[in-house]
């Protein structure tokens, strides 16, 4: 069975609570809904002393028959039990409505607080850990959640019930009581037993799940690319292991608790059999009176039903725990990104400074080692290099997405690590390659950074960026619906939807990774036009992928492994016949129009 588990390994920042900090933590969350959970808990025990009431009555009544009229006894008997039935539907329907009530609201703050917790996360945490795996534990988890809290109200009647009954019984014949009590440590010691194995079968199946949603949304936000190459049967063959295995998982998880229910029973009937026995010599002897008998065995249904049932519940308990406990996990993860203090930032002039930074995705794998470099406020420059050469690593950096092991990175000559964070993120505005919009019209998604833009700044950012021309090409202007992603829009119209919301943000910083690598010429030349409005007076560092990007910049840097290797203008570096020109006949030579391909022998420079 060890191959049902592969895969479901613990994420790295999950953490294992013990039993009793976990339920103060819950309790934590049901301290706001005190006065409710009162009323709940007064309604649980007035239910409870209803339903223990009845065998009592029936016992009172059948000992009655001897000396009374039957007819008179029943007819009483019957309406005092009808009358109780009332009171235990009354009881039972305030109790279900108030705790579903307070339960709602727990679950509610649970979720928002692991959603928040999910957006207080770095950007490291995201390249570790799957998104869909994270989503589970924000609705899968904290909805199992949800049934603990049901399971804890049953759990409090039925302890309830079992001690209004256990009272009862030793005030009839504490020697028979004290014979139904005995197989009681019996039932515990069944119910702890299982625990282990229910907690642990249950993180499974939770993590299998959390497999299975991280896959299905994986797929989800790649069809186009699923659909584009034909492998839709590529990615179901590789759904149905992950789906087999859930499936497995929970079916392992249904024995474990399935195994549970019959074995107490089991335990309960035999116990009953003895009572039956003793309580039966015992009438017979003139110990003990019929009814006081009748109660007996009214009372041991009564007592063993609640006692089986908490004992098979603490086993779908642990579900609920163990759903808690990923849930707090999330929340309590720690995050990389630590700031020093929270000053407020001011006016940001875009002053940037590195001083021997060193930095690493990964332990002992420096991506940057000992780097230094400076950009003026207001200059522009453009960062180019091979794959992996550090260019979007500087930009991350900056954008304070990632933490950095040594040395200093200072905006403006402050340390960056010295900032509120929230704050210091409205000055620095990014343009990814591909720009992702949220669903909604072009205007919503122009407005995302600031939330409280009218329409009419809304239309003037628009109409920034190149005119505003290209809103004709929009099937409704700026109320056009952008799709999922963005889709609905053709690459170039997303960019320049992204253009616009930084026009909104207004930043003191730009971060551009090449916003005209993947277009036409003409929406080229629109971003282009928009590119110059948007720079204008502001430090952009720019990830260069044009030669008409590269060209007009102040400065180019040259990286490699993680080192500036040249900088300098576009002219004096190409003259040098440095790193840069190799990079430049690699990269950009084929975009200029007196382009010549040059042969040459293997082995031999080129030209």
């Amino acid at each position: 069975m060890a191959f049902i588990l592969d895969g479901l390994d613990v994420e790295r920042y999950d953490r294992t609570y013990r039993d009793i900090e976990l339920l103060r933590r819950v309790l934590g969350y049901f301290r706001l809904k005190l006065p409710a959970m009162i009323f709940v808990v007064v309604m649980i025990v007035l239910h409870s002393l209803t339903q223990s009431a009845v065998p009592l009555l029936i016992s009172l009544g059948v000992d009655s028959m001897e000396a009374d009229s039957i007819a008179d006894t029943g007819l009483l008997l019957t309406g005092a039990i009808f009358l109780i039935g009332i009171l235990a539907w009354t009881f039972s329907f305030f109790r279900q409505w108030f705790s579903a009530k307070v339960t709602g609201d727990v679950v509610l703050k649970l979720r928002n607080d692991a959603f928040d917790a999910a957006l207080e996360r770095d950007m490291s945490f995201y390249d570790k850990f799957p998104s869909g795996k994270i989503v589970s534990r924000i609705t899968s988890d904290t909805e199992d959640f949800a049934n603990v809290v049901h399971l804890t109200m049953i759990l409090l009647s039925q302890v309830l019930m079992v001690g209004f009954i256990t009272v009862l019984l030793f005030l009839r014949d504490a020697e028979l009581a004290f014979l139904t009590l005995l197989v009681m440590p019996i039932i515990i010691g069944l119910a702890l037993l299982f625990r282990r194995i229910a907690r642990r079968s249950t993180q499974h199946a939770q993590r299998s799940l959390a497999r299975v949603n991280a896959n299905t949304q994986e797929v989800m936000g790649g069809i186009s690319v699923v659909k584009n190459f034909r492998q839709e049967h590529t990615v179901y063959s590789e759904f149905q292991p992950i789906n087999y295995q859930s499936y497995a998982v929970t079916l392992r998880q249904g024995f474990v608790f399935s195994a549970m229910l019959p074995i107490l029973v089991l335990v309960a009937g035999l116990a009953t059999v003895m009572l039956v026995q003793l309580g039966g010599t015992s009438v017979l002897d003139g110990r003990l009176s019929a009814g006081d008998w009748y109660l007996f065995l009214q009372a041991v249904a009564f007592f063993w039903l609640p006692l089986t049932a908490i004992a098979a519940f603490w086993s779908q308990f642990q579900q609920g725990l163990a759903a808690a406990e990923r849930v707090f996990a999330l929340i309590d993860a720690a995050p990389r990104v630590v700031q020093q203090d929270s000053h407020p930032v001011g006016n940001v002039a875009g002053h940037i400074e590195f001083r021997k930074l060193t930095f690493g995705y990964e332990q002992n794998a420096p991506v940057l080692r000992d780097f230094n470099l400076t950009i003026d406020a207001g200059e522009t420059v453009a960062l180019v290099g091979h794959t992996g050469a550090g260019k979007s690593t500087l930009s991350k950096l900056i954008a304070r997405f990632y933490e950095f092991s040594s040395g200093e990175l200072l905006i403006d000559g402050r340390s960056i690590r010295s900032f509120n964070l929230s704050e210091y993120r409205r000055h620095v505005g990014a343009v990814p390659q591909v720009p992702f919009l949220f669903s909604g019209t072009v205007a919503d998604n122009i407005r995302y950074p600031r939330p409280t833009a009218t329409d009419e700044e809304v239309l003037a950012a628009a109409r920034q960026i190149a005119g505003g021309d290209w809103l004709d090409g929009l099937l409704d202007g700026l109320e056009t619906n952008v799709g999922e992603f963005g889709q609905a829009l053709s690459m170039g119209q997303r960019q320049l939807v992204a253009l616009s919301r930084l026009m909104i943000q207004d930043p003191a910083i730009v971060v551009l990774d090449e916003a005209t690598a993947s277009v036409d010429p003409l929406t080229e030349a629109q971003i282009s036009e928009g590119l110059d409005v948007v720079l204008a007076g502001r430090t952009s560092i720019i990830i260069a992928h044009r030669l008409s990007t590269i060209e007009q910049v102040n400065r180019i840097i040259v990286l490699g492994h993680g080192r500036i290797i040249e900088e300098g203008s576009h002219a004096l570096l190409l003259n040098s016949g440095g790193r840069y020109s190799e990079v430049f006949n690699t990269y950009f030579r084929h975009q200029s129009p007196n382009y010549q391909p040059t042969k040459h022998r293997p082995g031999s420079p080129a030209k």
